[in-house]
């Protein structure tokens, strides 16, 4: 039978700027599964959460550090950080498989991951990916975390860069200002990235540019997912840190969007509250967009400049 373009399959996807239950693991998941029922009766195929959404991200939270001096009580708050982080596996992500199983989506959602095997107890940046059938497909460790984020997470390595191959596409991604790193970008592109996932703390207007930007460079979708939070979410007792005094009211104001491979925005940008993008992804425009450039095919110049990525897990001690 003759292909005609109109005949190219379409991935219907949702992006979910919400709010975690700040430093409450069980109740931000127990909402997680709330909002991927939700998106799931629109026929939402992939759903994607902000980053850290899992148990939330510290905005505004010095946890007692400065150059040259910690604090007892900085302490103290980043243990009950640490204790509502999230073990891969563990019972709280089979409780997000088990939500993407009875709504047979895919789910790609941002957590603090706590690694106790490998590392000591250091937290991890983490965007974990389900199947439709519930398994864990993958996960991506932010490989640079940003300004006073280094002092509270460590750094991914190249083992936890996966671009997967599902039945909508090939789908992948950099958290926050990874997105910033051309070398980092540039070995998601090699791996035929066709959606690319974005989950972001940045509410800036800038970051609208840079999701245009990764769309257009890449001939990819881009799906920007971030937190609309405001101070009083924050539980009780953390509203009266001093490090929050004087923060505004919104500390992060959102600001998803959904762009398509020729730059154009689908869905958003939405700013000033909670809310879902929903977007039906024409996977034809993959192709079509790379006429006149393919950003490592026919637009490359591997005998000028080649990129070698090294994907060995780093691991500190290795037994004889």
């Amino acid at each position: 039978m003759e292909y005609l373009p109109d005949q190219a399959p379409v991935a219907k996807v949702a992006v979910i700027q919400s709010a975690p239950v700040v430093f409450s693991r069980q109740a931000t998941i127990e909402k997680s599964r709330q909002l991927i029922d939700e998106v799931a009766k629109e026929g939402t195929q992939l759903a994607l959460f902000p980053e850290a959404f899992i148990p939330a991200y510290p905005r505004g939270l010095s946890f007692g550090m400065v150059v040259g001096s910690r604090s007892d009580e900085g302490r103290r708050l980043w243990q009950r950080y640490w204790e509502n982080a999230v073990e891969i596996p563990s019972l709280e992500t089979e409780l997000l498989a088990e939500a993407a199983r009875e709504n047979n989506i895919y789910l790609a959602i941002g957590l603090i991951e706590k690694d106790t095997q490998f590392s000591g107890g250091t937290l991890f940046c983490s965007l974990v990916y389900f199947g439709p059938d519930g398994k864990i497909l993958g996960k991506h460790r932010k490989l640079k975390p940003t300004g006073a984020e280094r002092l509270i997470w460590g750094e991914g390595d190249g083992s936890t860069m996966p671009v997967i191959q599902t039945g909508l596409g090939k789908i992948g991604g950099l958290i926050c200002w990874e997105n910033y790193m051309p070398l980092a970008r540039m070995a998601m592109y090699s791996k035929g990235i066709e959606i690319y996932l974005a989950p972001t703390a940045d509410q800036r207007e800038t970051w609208q540019a840079t999701m245009h930007h990764i769309a257009c460079e890449g001939r990819c979708f881009v799906m920007g997912c971030n937190q609309y939070v405001t101070k009083d979410m924050y539980p009780a007792d953390l509203q009266q840190n001093p490090d929050l005094s004087g923060k505004p009211e919104v500390l992060c104001r959102g600001g998803s969007v959904i762009v398509s491979p020729m730059g154009k925005v689908i869905a958003g940008p939405l700013f000033d509250r909670e809310g879902i993008l929903y977007a039906d992804l024409d996977m034809g425009e993959l192709i079509r967009s790379k006429l006149d450039f393919d950003v490592v095919g026919h637009y490359s110049r591997p005998d000028v400049f080649q990129l070698t990525v090294n994907e060995l897990p780093a691991i500190s001690v290795k037994p004889g």
